[in-house]
């Protein structure tokens, strides 16, 4: 069962509990016993539904969610084993719940039951507007009266077949049965009420049924979809799995508010929008193929698409008829002087009632358009160029090629001067002239503005001739020749909403153009030469039609025939009115970060956690229009100033708000007409506790403490920079002192610097001289043994003196005390360093400690300066010293 609530809302009966429908999102809500639901009917704001061996109440809580109330619980003990309740009726304050054995009635003022139980169980019950009605099996057709059944009829055919409703009609009932179709009951009489669908009826087995708000019958079979019949019996619409139905078996019918039908199917759920604007012919089949050009001519309906040309007589249901000779791609349908071009890709064709004649086959053939001033000539666009048609003795021929221009002409139009202007897809626009006899191009121009683009186009519209592509609309200025952007018409394709610049001029000098999400057509205005603007709320997504090659054709005053790529739909443009639907809020959620959502109440102001600030929100319009889709638009105040974008989706989702009061507004527009009411919701996200008055307060208390122990803290440090800047003062001082007293010893170090130098001066003079001493020694040792006698004692006596005086030893004690004092400690320092220096050695590193030559030190030791030189060698090798380091500063260095 399918049934609807006063907000619109749409419920269904589901294998799984409880669907529900807002228009925009399902929910589904499990059966309480975890069984199939098998009915469902909305009374005053409860959603009753019946279940296997239960039944209750849905309400709707302060969240927006369902909760459900079991009634039969009450008389849990009175429902017998596997019943399950099939129908819910209302009557008065009677609420009807039905199963196969019984009929449960419950009084809502006294909350109590009352039950019904033919002998023979209950086949089905049926409620009219006075009275209610059950069949039993083999018995007949009952009417409750007094909580009691009464038999109504008895008739055979009453208790032969099943009975699938009952109607009530001026003088008695419309019975619907599942084999026999109907009859009507007139006191016990008993007649048949013969439709155009009887035998249909018969094979397919109605199984469902209801009367339509505008007095006809839908009819639900198990095998043959749905038929629609008017009052009087006459087939309006014969609906089946090959004509859009997910499948043929019709379980339930319903029609809501707007008279929309919706049907339960063995497997899904169907809506057909009976009252809508826009009827749609798909091609299951594959026949007829995607929809190219269409045209109504001598009462009949012409489609061209890429399989052929097919006609049909027009508002007829019969189906199309193919045209021999034109099967492949139709470009284009032209009526001009009372005669059917067809531009085909084959060529061009003539088409007289259902049979097409062809007159030029040199190419594929795109469109025509009629030259001024000449009645019989046609110029047609082809794959290489622009051709000429002209009539002769009340016949069409091809007359010749215009040469000099050979690009395909798919889109071209005529200026009053006879210029004429083809725009190329991949080269962009041109201009040229012919001849008179209309045989040559000349004048030739192309145009670098505005340049090529995809799915461009080229009309002419109230006689100015414009150019689309994706960076807008271009008017042609006559005066200039040149193309100047149309503001009007351009801002149509802004915000990425182009789609294809296709331009289409109907009879009535209306443009239409197709954008993403709409489509548009302009007409002049009769008070004014501006254009007016009118938008069809229809995306490109549901008219399926095939981009760069949209076509839409005026087939009567108000209706229009658009092709898709699997068949067509009918437009009519004076419907274009829908009642005004109102926007709500359908759920609120809210979480914490990485949490789960939760939803929360609707209908009070909201305050959340401070740490609750995800927020999202669903809004909704209960409309059900296959074409036209709701937009929505927000603000939330408190956190943006302006309105987002109007946008089709249904939902939005706000993070990490910051503390603070917020109030939510969404509002709708339908068919592109805002709807009167705005929805909102107020609500505050509150500071966390760190920032509430009395964190502020305790706050406030310890910045005082806080300042107190600062400012006690300052003055003591103060202080104590006070007494450490006195202190420092007092330490400069002593330091002071202490420089003082360095520079004296500083100069102290100095002079007695000085003092070791002046005494290895006058070591070294010292050693001068008692080397120049023993040098005179010995020459006056040589001179006086040269002249001493053998006898002469007194000579040998001195000569002994000077051997004794001038004896080495004696030298070196006298200088190695003597350095010692000047030097202190050297001669042990480098015994330490270098333990291997024989006494030799250390009397060399004295010497040239006080930096003595080779020439110097030769006769100290009493040797050539060959020698010393030799001396000076092995001690670098005992010392080890490395070829880069001097000897002499080595020494200094130790």
């Amino acid at each position: 069962m399918i049934a609807q609530d006063e907000q619109n809302i749409m419920y269904f009966a589901n294998n799984e509990g409880l669907l529900e429908y807002n228009g925009t999102n399902w929910e589904l809500y499990p059966t309480p016993n975890e069984t199939i639901m098998r009915s469902v009917k909305v009374i005053d704001n409860k959603m009753y539904t019946g279940c296997y061996m239960n039944f209750g109440y849905w309400t709707r809580q302060s969240n927006g969610k369902l909760k459900y109330t079991s009634l039969s619980d009450k008389i849990k003990n009175k429902i017998l084993d596997d019943e399950q309740f099939w129908n819910i009726l209302k009557y008065d304050q009677w609420i009807l719940f039905q199963s196969l054995n019984r009929i449960y009635i419950y009084n809502t003022k006294t909350k109590r039951f009352k039950i019904i139980a033919p002998e023979n169980g209950v086949v089905k019950s049926f409620c009219t507007k006075n009275s209610i009605y059950y069949q039993t099996t083999n018995e007949g057709l009952f009417e409750i009266e007094e909580g009691k059944g009464k038999l109504i009829s008895n008739h055979p055919v009453i208790k032969k077949n099943t009975i699938v409703n009952v109607f009530a009609v001026d003088d008695g009932l419309l019975i619907q049965t599942q084999l026999e179709g109907f009859y009507k009951l007139v006191g016990t009489v008993l007649t048949p009420f013969k439709t155009e669908v009887d035998s249909q009826i018969k094979s397919g087995f109605v199984y469902s049924s209801q009367k339509l708000h505008n007095g006809s019958y839908a009819l639900g079979t198990v095998s043959d979809g749905i038929f629609i019949l008017s009052d009087s019996g006459k087939l309006n619409y014969h609906i089946s799995q090959s004509k859009g139905l997910s499948n043929n078996t019709v379980l339930s019918l319903f029609e809501d508010k707007d008279q929309n039908v919706w049907i339960g199917l063995d497997n899904g759920i169907n809506c057909i929008n009976l009252q809508t604007p826009v009827h749609s012919f798909t091609d299951d089949t594959g026949v007829l193929g995607t929809v190219y050009a269409s045209i109504t001519h001598n009462g009949m309906l012409y489609v061209g698409t890429n399989q052929g040309l097919f006609c049909k007589r027009y508002q007829s249901n019969g189906d199309f008829q193919f045209i021999d000779g034109t099967k492949g791609q139709v470009w284009s349908l032209f009526e001009y002087d009372n005669t059917l071009f067809c531009g085909h890709d084959s060529g061009t064709f003539i088409v007289e009632n259902t049979s097409a004649k062809n007159i030029f086959r040199n190419s594929g053939t795109w469109k025509f358009e009629p030259v001024p001033n000449y009645k019989n000539v046609l110029f047609q666009g082809n794959y290489y160029g622009i051709s000429v048609l002209e009539k002769i003795n009340k016949q069409w021929r091809f007359k010749n090629k215009i040469e000099g221009f050979n690009y395909s002409s798919r889109y071209f139009e005529i200026a009053p001067n006879q210029e004429i202007y083809v725009s190329h897809e991949y080269k962009g626009v041109f201009r040229f002239k012919t001849d008179y006899s209309f045989s040559k191009a000349k004048d030739f121009y192309a145009y670098s503005s505005p340049k090529k683009g995809k799915n461009a186009s080229l009309t002419k519209f109230n006689n100015t001739i414009y150019y689309a592509y994706k960076d807008g609309i271009f008017k042609l200025i006559s005066v200039t020749k040149q193309f100047e952007k149309d503001k009007l018409l351009s801002s149509i394709f802004e915000k990425d909403e182009y789609t294809s610049g296709k331009l289409i001029v109907d009879k009535s000098n209306k443009i239409w153009l197709f954008s993403k999400n709409y489509i548009h057509y302009f007409s002049v205005s009769k008070l004014s030469h501006q254009l007016k603007q009118n938008v069809i709320p229809i995306p490109s997504s549901l008219t399926n039609s095939m981009q760069g090659f949209e076509n839409i054709t005026q087939i009567s005053k108000a209706a229009y025939l658009i092709g898709t790529t699997d068949g067509y739909y009918m437009l009519n443009i004076d419907d274009l009115s829908f009642k005004n639907y109102t926007v709500s809020i359908s759920e609120i959620s809210i979480n914490e970060q990485n949490q789960a959502l939760k939803n929360v109440v609707l209908n009070t102001e909201g305050n959340f956690k401070s740490n609750e600030n995800n927020i999202t929100f669903n809004y909704t319009v209960p409309e059900y229009n296959k074409y036209i889709n709701s937009e929505y638009q927000y603000l939330l105040e408190g956190f943006q100033n302006e309105w987002s974008e109007w946008s089709t989706k249904s939902s939005v989702n706000f993070k990490n708000l910051s503390p603070g009061k917020y109030t939510f507004r969404v509002r709708a527009k339908y068919a592109n007409t805002l709807l009167q009411n705005t929805a909102t919701y107020t609500f505050i996200v509150l500071k966390p506790w760190y920032l509430t008055n009395l964190a502020c307060f305790i706050y406030l208390l310890l910045l005082i403490v806080i300042g107190y122990f600062i400012n006690k803290a300052y003055r003591n440090f103060y202080q104590k920079q006070k007494e450490k800047l006195i202190e420092e003062n007092n330490l400069l001082l002593e330091i002071k002192e202490l420089e003082n007293e360095q520079q004296l010893m500083k100069l102290r170090n100095e002079q007695l610097s000085q003092d070791v130098d002046n005494k290895n001066r006058e070591l070294a003079v010292s050693t001068m001289s008692l080397n120049s001493k023993n040098e005179l020694l010995a020459f006056i040792k040589e001179d006086l043994k040269k002249t001493a006698q053998d006898d002469n004692r007194n000579i040998k006596s001195v000569i002994r003196t000077i051997n004794d005086n001038i004896t080495e030893e004696d030298s070196w004690k006298v200088f190695k005390e003597a350095f010692d004092n000047a030097d202190k400690d050297f001669l042990k320092r480098i015994k330490q360093i270098h333990p291997l220096l024989t006494p030799n050695d250390l009397r060399l590193c004295a010497y040239l400690r006080l930096n003595l030559s080779s020439k110097e030190i030769a006769p100290l030791f009493n040797i050539s300066v060959r020698s010393v030189e030799i001396k000076r060698y092995r001690l670098r090798k005992k010392m080890d010293l490395q070829h880069e380091i001097g000897l002499v500063e080595y020494i200094l260095s130790v």
